[in-house]
């Protein structure tokens, strides 16, 4: 089955053509990164929701301070996955979101949430994936001992970061790394590559075929693949 995302939507001209709704649990690092795409023009788009399942999140202050929506919905106040999920649906659709972004949320999301926004959510992984997924992915690279480690963007599906690829970045792996050395060299990546992606999705150059993602105009892959 062959899936193009052509986001180009049918609204006034004078509208962004990507509406994003973006969920996090932490620092919102790339959350911040995909604003600053969108205000330096890199990124077709406009952040319309802030999701986070962690009231604490400096995500949402982030938010909150570039006047974007800011929702805190918590997980605990519903009475089954599958509610908390309507819940995230609703609020995605409430602001026309086309794509939701994952950044640094930590929660899978399962059949319910992706039934609506199937291949219409993204996620960004500190790994090349399939390597090391899941958590502490930067401890599992440099316990395996690999000269060379990076970043993922990938649709989400039900699995643990098992979705179709969209982008990676390769970064080294220095012998004297710590997890914290290695995680901020990956991070500046995904910083990168992010909102990138999201443009590649924006502009409609985004197939899907089977497992494989092809990028118009980059046929030969030759994308974001050197240290």
């Amino acid at each position: 089955m062959t899936i193009s995302h052509n986001l180009m939507t049918t609204r006034n001209s004078q509208e962004p053509k990507l509406r994003l709704a973006v969920l996090a649990s932490g620092r919102g690092s790339n959350f911040e990164a995909i604003c600053q795409a969108v205000d330096e023009g890199r990124l077709h788009g406009q952040v319309v929701l802030l999701i986070s399942d962690n009231e604490n999140a400096q995500a949402l202050e982030r938010a909150r301070k570039r006047g974007i929506k800011a929702l805190y919905i918590n997980p605990q106040s519903f009475a089954s996955r599958v509610e908390y999920e309507k819940a995230l649906v609703r609020a995605c659709q409430e602001v026309e979101a086309d794509i939701v972004a994952l950044a640094g949320y930590m929660r899978l999301l399962g059949k319910t949430f992706l039934d609506e926004y199937h291949l219409k959510t993204v996620n960004i992984h500190p790994a090349l994936l399939p390597a090391f997924p899941g958590l502490h992915a930067q401890k599992q690279a440099l316990d395996y001992g690999v000269r060379f480690s990076g970043c993922t963007v990938h649709f989400v599906d039900e699995g643990v970061d098992t979705g179709p690829i969209i982008l990676q970045a390769v970064v080294p792996v220095y012998f004297d790394d710590t997890v914290e050395t290695l995680e901020a060299r990956i991070l500046k990546e995904e910083h990168r590559i992010y909102p990138k992606a999201l443009q590649l999705i924006a502009e409609g150059r985004v197939v899907v075929e089977g497992r494989r993602v092809r990028i118009i105009g980059d046929e030969h892959g030759d994308q974001d693949t050197q240290p």
